[in-house]
């Protein structure tokens, strides 16, 4: 299917325990142009967002935090390793997760991510401890 993600680790996701809400991690660096010409990678990654957030809240996800990375804190990157963006992404399940990323509306505002994002890890995380929902 044109435009759906081609590293999605989906027989990773489907292994895992799925008894609850997931945090995705996503670790964006964006390219200095977007490959289709139209601005920059944080543009082309804007137009993905727009698309993709009715997508999210329709498998019941939400967004709860974003942000640009100023640097490590703590650690060291590796040499010439950064990252531009974070987003923390909360889905009711890592079926819901799989949901959204393999249907044919997520491969269409996919295009956009491709075009802007030189690269993208998302870290599946499960949940520990939350302040914003109870355990």
């Amino acid at each position: 299917m044109i435009g759906r993600p081609t590293d999605l680790n989906e027989e990773f996701v489907r292994a895992l325990p799925d008894a609850g809400p997931v945090v995705m991690v996503n670790l964006v660096r964006f390219r200095a142009r977007s490959l289709d010409d139209r601005g920059s990678g944080w543009d082309a990654y804007s137009r993905y967002s727009q698309a993709d957030m009715p997508l999210l809240k329709k498998v019941g996800g939400t967004i709860l935090w974003a942000g640009h990375i100023e640097g490590a804190a703590l650690g060291h990157l590796r040499e010439g390793e950064h990252w531009d963006w974070v987003v923390l992404a909360q889905y009711p399940s890592r079926a819901a997760f799989l949901s959204m990323m393999t249907s044919p509306e997520y491969a269409l505002a996919n295009v956009d991510r491709e075009n802007g994002v030189e690269d993208h890890v998302i870290l599946a995380a499960n949940q520990t401890y939350s302040k914003f929902m109870p355990a």
